[in-house]
């Protein structure tokens, strides 16, 4: 008897019962004095949307400061930094937060202001991670230390989110044409 390869399976479907939590799209609670609202939609390689799938944000407020321990400046009443949705039948993702301000890389350097994401999804063996810049923030963005490591400019325009009338969209596709750029941590 010989034996061949295993057909490949995808990962999945991802399942989310017990993750969302009815306030997880709210970084800010709703009518917060400069609040913006971040959709998207996650899109597979042949550019359908990922129903079964959920982002995680985490971010700076306004100040450039991180709700967390590690940062003794602390930040406003009502931000906690973390956000999470699930995607809805057509792959649509919101979230309400408000734009970061400027964070020191670890050299000290300024960053332009961005919001690091991790998406969960099936086929996923790892959450993808990647970061959303702003297209309004083009000088900041120009200096950024991560955003200028990527070379090619087609590549880089998949991690700037475009304003919208109440905040801004960003679109996840995890592979095919226009494949949003990943990090490995």
């Amino acid at each position: 008897m010989t034996s061949g390869r295993t057909p490949s399976q995808t990962v999945g479907p991802f399942f989310a019962l017990g993750l969302p939590w009815p306030d997880g799209p709210y970084v800010v609670p709703e009518g917060t004095a400069g609040a913006i609202w971040l959709r998207g939609t996650i899109l597979d390689g042949e550019g359908g949307p990922v129903p079964d799938s959920m982002v995680e944000t985490w971010q700076a407020d306004a100040d450039g400061r991180f709700d967390h321990p590690d940062d003794i400046r602390g930040t406003g009443g009502g931000f906690r930094g973390f956000g999470r949705d699930c995607a809805d039948a057509d792959g649509r993702y919101a979230i309400l937060t408000v734009k970061p301000g400027v964070v020191p890389a670890a050299n000290g350097a300024p960053q332009a202001p961005h919001i690091d994401v991790s998406v969960f999804a099936r086929g996923l063996l790892k959450r993808a991670i990647t970061r959303i810049y702003f297209a309004d923030e083009a000088e900041a963005n120009a200096r950024d230390p991560l955003l200028t490591r990527v070379l090619d400019p087609d590549a880089r325009s998949t991690l700037i989110a475009e304003p919208t009338d109440d905040g801004f969209r960003f679109d996840i596709r995890l592979q095919g044409e226009r494949e949003t750029v990943f990090f490995e941590l």
